[in-house]
């Protein structure tokens, strides 16, 4: 399949377009994170969410140490053509390095962060490979 459905998108100046996950059968959101053109060919051709870490500055497979790897249901693209919506079945139930079931746990209550959920599995477990 060429490339070319790539060009569509509204890439950032360094390459780069947010993406959301939203778990298929809750119709939670499990992430965010990013994704460069290579990242996108790949979570299309493997059908599974493979992002860019920025951090680490390499390709990261969602689930490549923990084995809670995101596979690929369907791929959205919003209106102004800038931010990516994957809907993903979240393998494991985790989709948190913090061992949560989403990395949106922290809620704003009175002027106070409160931590809204509970962590699963001991990251230390999840990531002592």
């Amino acid at each position: 399949m060429p490339d070319t459905w790539l060009n569509k998108i509204n890439w950032s100046e360094d390459g780069l377009v947010p993406v959301i996950a939203q778990e298929a059968e809750s119709g939670k959101v499990l992430m965010f994170a990013w994704m460069n053109r290579e990242a996108l060919r790949l979570t299309v051709e493997k059908r599974e969410a493979i992002y860019w870490s920025r951090s680490r500055k390499r390709l990261w497979h969602k689930g490549e140490e923990s084995g809670h790897i995101q596979k690929i249901k369907a791929i959205y693209l919003d209106c102004d053509e800038d931010v990516l919506l994957l809907i993903v079945e979240q393998i494991g139930g985790i989709a948190c390095h913090t061992g949560r079931h989403n990395c949106f746990f922290q809620k704003l209550e009175a002027d106070e962060w409160i931590i809204a959920a509970p962590i699963i599995k001991d990251p230390e477990k999840i990531y002592s490979k």
